[in-house]
Order: C-alpha cells, then structure tokens, then sequence
C-alpha cells in the first residue's frame, strides 16, 4: 500500500476512533484533511512529495486524537513525522489566554520547514471559508490570528501563499457586507 493511502485509512480511523467531526456541520473530519491534501496539489506550484500530501492527511491526528508522534515517525518515516510535528499545536489550556496560547502556536510554526508552512497554508485555506460561513462573529478574532500568521508563512508555497492571502482577503470582505447588511437591516423599520 502507498504512503498516501496508508495516511488517509490511519487518519480516517484516528479521527473516527474519537467521533470526531467537523465542528459547523457535523461532517467525517477526515473530509478535512483530504480537503487539506487537495488543496495542497491544487494552487502549490512547486512539487509536493508524498510525505507532505500523507502529513496533510495525518495533520490534526496528534493533536485531536490522542495519537502519539512517536507512532506517526515509527508508521509513515522521520520525514512524515516531522512535518506532522511542525503542524501540531504546542500550547495546552494552562499556557494562558487565547491570545498567548496562539503566540506560542505561531512561535513554533514558524520555526517549521517550507513544506510544512505550504501544509499549513492548505490548513488554513480549508477553514477559512468553513468558519467565515458558520460563524461571523469568531471569524474576526480567527481571520485577524490568520492574518499573523501568513506573516509567517512567506517561506512556504508561493501558490499556496497567494491562494491563502486571496482567500482571507475574500472573507474580510464577506465579513463587512454583513456587517452592512446587519446595520441596513437594523434602520429599515424606520423607512
């Protein structure tokens, strides 16, 4: 069996394993690290390996599953391993509030590899367009986290990179249209 094939069955399981699904829609949560996956092999114009396109698939499973890196590395090889470990958060709850929970998240990220930045690029195009449609009001505090982090991720993918900048910059947009559409709502009583 491939390395691509054996990630998405391993990840597939990890995820199922919990119950995990997809925050806003109660989905498979592995449709999100296949979305991640393709993503990736869509807007990358540099070569993606295998063992970046079995990562994106193995991304969240460290840190949602209970799945230890020491059985990613022993599974998929050193170079998987790596990169899965790149894309795990670091902080935990005790670390402080969000917003220095996600310091040390964006400290560790930018301390990864260009391939693992491309994957994180996919990461956050695949969420942005899921949380700017479900929930308008976290959208702001997690479009303006993301925005920060891009900073970070200038070293990965150009393809990638633009896509991701794209993509926010839409979703900003979409975010004050209804802010507008809010307000004009609020007043058309009076009319």
């Amino acid at each position: 069996m491939d390395l691509v094939t054996w990630a998405d069955i391993f990840a597939t399981a990890a995820h199922a394993a919990v119950k995990q699904t997809r925050k806003y829609t109660g989905e498979p949560y592995i449709n999100h690290p296949r979305e991640v996956r393709q993503i990736l092999l869509k807007f990358a114009t540099g070569p993606i390996t295998l063992e970046q396109e079995a990562a994106a698939l193995l991304h969240d499973v460290v840190e949602d599953t209970g799945v230890e890196l020491d059985l990613i590395v022993a599974t998929f090889g050193e170079a998987v391993g790596e990169l899965v470990e790149s894309l795990t958060d670091v902080s935990k709850p005790e670390d402080g509030n969000r917003r220095v929970r996600k310091q040390k998240d964006l400290e560790h990220t930018a301390a990864g590899s260009p391939a693992a930045k491309s994957i994180k690029l996919a990461d956050l195009i695949s969420n942005t367009a899921s949380i700017v449609e479900h929930d308008k009001d976290f959208a702001r505090v997690y479009l303006h986290e993301k925005a920060r982090l891009l900073d970070v991720l200038a070293d990965g993918d150009s393809g990638l990179l633009n896509e991701a900048y794209r993509v926010l910059n839409a979703a900003r947009s979409t975010l004050q249209s209804s802010v507008i559409v809010k307000r004009v709502r609020k007043y058309e009583r009076f009319f």
